[in-house]
């Protein structure tokens, strides 16, 4: 079957936002511009890329599927844990003596998105509506617990489970919903409103976005819970504006939406290095606009298919492109022969 090209525009769009927004996280102190665009960024593109991954998971609770998503998320998690912790003390980083599990810096995904394919076994089973108030309840009880935190990434599995969940219950005929006009229009209008309202806004800790830390940690040990839910409604709304207008029409980029993991993985090497040698400043749009720029080039060079073929034997577990174009080449060089003969 053909891929839907709807959800690879989307899932390339995720993804270079999540580089974007890697890139600037350092400005975002410097410059109110930067940090209103980097937490609007962060209000929907982890809720966005969690939710579309849950639209794709099956659930199934056999030994077969379990062990594929094992080696399809925890061997790579285990290989770039110790890579990453390598890499830092090549490049002089700090902090870079953590144990196994915890997860360096983007790692956490691969450990969260195996634990929400664990609890969508049970989940799934459920009414979708209760499923999905209990995931939420659950999602607001433990930020109470400072115990639950970065460590095997529980704190995010439980707070992002609900749109992993709300991924898995709707239908491609609900994103599509989305794409009416008047939907369309009233997303903008949302997407308008919450840049100005956090320029405005009161200094917001990005935690609350993060979803790492416990209420006391940032500061409201006894009303986080309330905050929390007005993230939950606030990412919520954002995400669903945003996928209203990711395109639907295939173009020359949408195959590169099938290799977001790759990037996902890898560019915190480029992402890390920039920020310890302190390579760049922004100053005005035009930097700005240049780390987009950069941003895009990224994506581009770690989802083409150069370097799928020399990474896919550690992060897919197989060398099919390698093997591909070793026999291309052999079968060139025989029909070469035989021709010349």
């Amino acid at each position: 079957m053909e891929r839907n090209a709807y959800f690879d525009n989307a899932k390339l769009i995720l993804i270079f936002l999540v580089v974007f927004g890697h890139v600037i996280q350092p400005f975002v102190s410097e410059s109110a511009g930067v940090n209103t665009l980097y937490l609007w960024i962060y209000t929907f593109h982890m809720p966005a890329f969690i939710f579309l991954a849950g639209f794709f998971a099956k659930g199934s609770g056999n030994i077969k599927y379990i062990m594929k998503l094992a080696q399809k998320l925890l061997v790579p998690y285990l290989i770039f844990q110790i890579l990453y912790t390598g890499y830092y003390v090549l490049i002089g980083k700090d902090g870079w003596q953590t144990e196994m599990f915890y997860p360096h810096w983007s790692l956490w995904f691969l450990f969260s998105l195996f634990s929400w394919h664990m609890l969508l076994i049970w989940f799934k089973k459920m009414p979708a509506l209760m499923g999905l108030s209990i995931s939420v309840g659950i999602g607001l009880i433990v930020g109470y617990f400072g115990e639950i935190g970065h460590t095997f990434s529980l704190s995010r599995t439980f707070v992002f489970f609900p749109f992993f969940l709300m991924g898995y219950w709707l239908t491609q005929n609900h994103l599509m919903w989305l794409k009416r006009l008047q939907l369309r229009i009233a997303a903008v209008v949302v997407m308008a409103v919450a840049a100005v309202a956090i320029y405005y806004a009161p200094d917001f800790n990005t935690g609350w976005l993060l979803a790492s830390k416990s209420y006391s940690s940032l500061g409201l040990p006894e009303y986080g819970i309330i905050a929390r839910l007005l993230v939950y409604v606030t990412s919520a709304v954002m995400a669903a504006s945003v996928l209203a207008w990711i395109p639907a029409k295939r173009s020359r980029l949408t195959v590169l939406g099938t290799r977001t993991l790759y990037v996902y993985l890898l560019h915190g090497f480029f992402v890390q290095f920039f920020r310890e040698a302190d390579l760049f400043t922004v100053n005005s749009v035009i930097d700005l606009l240049g780390l987009a720029v950069m941003s895009a080039m990224i994506v581009l060079v770690l989802s083409s298919r150069p370097v799928q073929g020399i990474w896919q034997p550690v992060i897919e577990g197989k060398m099919s492109i390698l093997k591909d174009k070793f026999n291309n080449r052999h079968r060139k060089q025989h029909y070469g022969n035989n021709a010349s003969a």
